[in-house]
């Protein structure tokens, strides 16, 4: 499970910060994108610590959160993650992966073992990505 929230992780700020480079967009909104998948009061902690805005950074987390909330349940449903214990399991993970504590806490709406992956795996997130993200930006 650590190496799928290190890849999940990877792939939320590596490509937010890809886009946003790509889009030429100011370096402090670049750094303070990349911790947009932890829950706002650790990305603003993050933001702080590789340059950017902690302001910003919570924002982009809140909205992070919504916008996984919100599209979960059809994006699930578009990719066949099934009703069963694995679905569950699949379905939990992801959103607390990519939705932090939003997603976990619609995740546990939805269902109670979705509820726990996605406390597992926002646990995870914010720990591997408070340790790994001023790592690797202090690398660059």
């Amino acid at each position: 499970f650590t190496l799928a929230s290190v890849v999940g992780g990877a792939a939320a700020a590596g490509s937010a910060v890809g886009l946003a480079w790509t889009l030429g967009l100011p370096l402090e909104i670049v750094l303070s994108l990349a911790p947009k998948s932890v829950t706002a009061p650790v990305a603003m902690g993050i933001a702080d610590k590789i340059g950017g805005n902690a302001s910003l950074a919570a924002v982009f987390a809140v909205v992070t959160g919504l916008v996984g909330a919100l599209s979960g349940k059809t994006l699930f449903a578009l990719l066949g993650i099934g009703n069963d214990t694995t679905g569950w399991m699949a379905r939990g993970f992801a959103m607390g992966t990519a939705a932090h504590g939003i997603g976990a806490a619609r995740a546990l709406q939805v269902h109670p073992d979705a509820g726990a992956w996605a406390a597992l795996a926002l646990g995870l997130q914010v720990v591997l990505a408070s340790l790994l993200m001023p790592l690797v930006f202090r690398l660059f």
